[in-house]
């Protein structure tokens, strides 16, 4: 019963000094031969290397393709470079490769493919995840940049795709279906419409739905998630609700990742995540932490829930364009260091392992976090994503006001 996680990206990376930023990042050495490229109707589809030049290449493609749409957030291309580093601890099981689709000297849609073993050890699939894809409203250029992954994903014998993922399920993933009439939340993702069309057109169908769901804060019924929390900590004496801090998330790790790798476990697609990861996930996290947002819920001084949210940094983020220098940039600052509010919230995770679902900790995490989201301003939460087939947390969500006001989807086909 659970909210699955994304990644989140810290506003202000540290830098590794001892090593390089983009130096064959993304691309661990394999036996298969380079791919090829691909041209056909003065497409061309070019795989990218990953160093610094390659990497800001098919980092600019977006910004081609969203012009002039208000509902676009780009991202601080600093933080997602560090996606693609090799201190990305996902390369220690997982290949990634890169392409570029260019059209008349111009740069017109990109894609990732990714082989992670881990997901594919634990579920016994031959899977490859496709990500990061952006295209142009032509069907030639999907065409071919499917077409390029597909090639791959069959050189390395994997038999079926599955995405977008940006790059894995617990960043970024999932294609916008419904609800393109506003901004995506921090660390979503947003799509043209027309993308629905270029996947199913090239054979790919439903593999999975991932709801968001809106929540008014002022309009939800606040009254009786107290009772229920209120009852809840009454009927198990040994329960504590506390915050996680910026001083204590290095001791809290451990506990995070006990309750995280033991209240998703079940989940669709799930794969445990390393100490490693993290790690590196705690290091991104720590400048957007705000105690009360992040809690922990321990019984008897053992781990056993937990809820991640942040407040929604892509408003702040949306004047930038991308980059940190940015007449904006003051404004921006004013978010990071607290002295501004943003509007809305988004609940990231929400969990609690087996033996405690069912009781009433979401109640408790709920109402702790409603009070900071009040004290901050907040007007309103998205809590996303959230698997469709998982009833016991839609309804959760439900009984606190929440409605499904957003669609994303998986998609696969095979190889």
């Amino acid at each position: 019963m659970s909210c699955r996680p994304a990644a989140v990206i810290t506003l202000l990376p540290p830098i590794d000094r001892g090593r390089p930023l983009l130096e064959n990042a993304c691309v661990q050495p394999t036996r298969e031969q380079p791919p090829s490229i691909l041209e056909r109707h003065g497409i061309r589809v070019t795989p990218v290397a990953c160093d610094r030049r390659g990497i800001a290449r098919f980092l600019r493609v977006p910004y081609g393709i969203y012009d002039g749409d208000p509902n676009w957030v780009a991202p601080l291309v600093m933080d997602l470079q560090l996606v693609f580093q090799p201190r990305n601890p996902l390369f220690d099981h997982a290949e990634m490769q890169l392409w570029v689709a260019e059209r008349d000297g111009r740069d017109v849609g990109r894609i990732m493919g990714l082989e992670e073993r881990s997901h594919n050890e634990v579920h016994g699939e031959r899977t490859a995840f496709f990500g990061f894809y952006e295209s142009v409203d032509d069907p030639g250029v999907a065409g071919l940049l499917f077409e390029a992954v597909r090639d791959w994903a069959k050189a390395r014998g994997l038999t079926r795709l599955l995405g977008p993922t940006n790059p894995t399920t617990n960043d970024e993933c999932g294609l916008v279906v419904d609800g393109f009439d506003s901004p995506p939340l921090f660390m979503m993702p947003y799509n043209p419409r027309y993308y629905v069309d270029q996947f199913e057109s090239e054979g790919f169908t439903k593999a999975k739905d991932l709801l968001a769901f809106h929540i008014d804060i002022a309009g939800s019924p606040h009254d009786r998630l107290n009772r229920l929390a209120a009852l809840c900590l009454k009927r198990n004496p040994g329960l504590r609700w506390r915050p996680v801090k910026k001083q204590t998330l290095k001791a809290d790790l451990a506990r995070i990742k006990e309750v995280y790798n033991a209240a998703w476990e079940d989940n669709w697609g799930f794969v445990p995540m390393t100490d490693a990861e993290i790690d590196f996930l705690a290091a991104r996290l720590k400048p957007l932490l705000v105690p009360g947002l992040v809690c922990l819920m321990e019984h008897e001084g053992r781990p056993v829930a937990f809820m991640l949210a942040a407040p929604d940094f892509n408003e702040a983020l949306q004047p930038l364009r991308g980059r940190l220098m940015s007449p904006a940039l003051p404004r921006f600052l004013t978010y990071v260091f607290g002295w501004r509010s943003t509007r809305l919230c988004r609940v990231i995770t929400l969990g609690a392992v087996k033996g405690w679902r069912g009781k009433g900790l979401e109640a408790v995490m709920l109402s702790e976090g409603f009070k900071v989201g009040f004290d901050l301003g907040f007007q309103a939460a998205e809590a996303s994503w959230v698997l469709e087939d998982n009833v016991a947390m839609c309804r959760v969500i439900e009984t606190m006001g929440g409605r499904v006001y957003k669609t994303y989807r998986l998609y696969e086909r095979p190889v």
